[in-house]
Formats: structure tokens, sequence, C-alpha cells
């Protein structure tokens, strides 16, 4: 295991996921049901799905594109979304 890609990687996603979305769903959820540790084993298990899709997809792009252009696509998509998001579109 490669640690220091691994700490690079928490601290990543870490600070990435403060106050986003996911963490308002996730008080939302807990407040309204009530079931604090259901809600968490929940998002656990989203998480680590969308997660290991996320890799994998990100292992077989690495094969067929330079790193560069994935960052460069990455980033359009996610302005592309947030414009899409502030028109209304979705």
């Amino acid at each position: 295991m490669e640690w220091k890609v691994l700490l690079a990687t928490f601290t990543a996603v870490f600070l990435a996921e403060l106050a986003d979305k996911t963490q308002i769903v996730g008080i939302t959820m807990s407040a309204k049901s009530g079931r604090p540790l259901s809600v968490w084993i929940g998002s656990v298990a989203a998480y680590a799905i969308v997660t290991l899709i996320s890799v994998f997809l990100g292992a077989i792009l690495a094969r067929y594109l330079k790193p560069e252009l994935i960052k460069y696509a990455g980033a359009s998509l996610f302005v592309v979304i947030g414009i899409l998001m502030l028109a209304g579109k979705i």
C-alpha cells in the first residue's frame, strides 16, 4: 500500500465532502427518521459503491487517456453541470 497516495486521497475527499449536499441529506435523514445508525450505514454503503465505480472507471480511462485529459474533462463536466443546475435544467 502506498501511504502517501492513501493520505492524499483521504485528505482530498475529506475536504471536498465537507458541507456538501451529501452531508445535508445525512443530517436531514437522521433528524427525520430518528435512526442515525441506519442513516450512517446506508450513507457509508452508498458512498462505498459510488467510490468503487469511480475508482474502476478512472483505472479503465487511465489505460486509454492521459491523466491531464481526464482532469480537464472532469473539470469541464463539473462546470457544465453547475451551469445546467443554475439554469434549472437538472
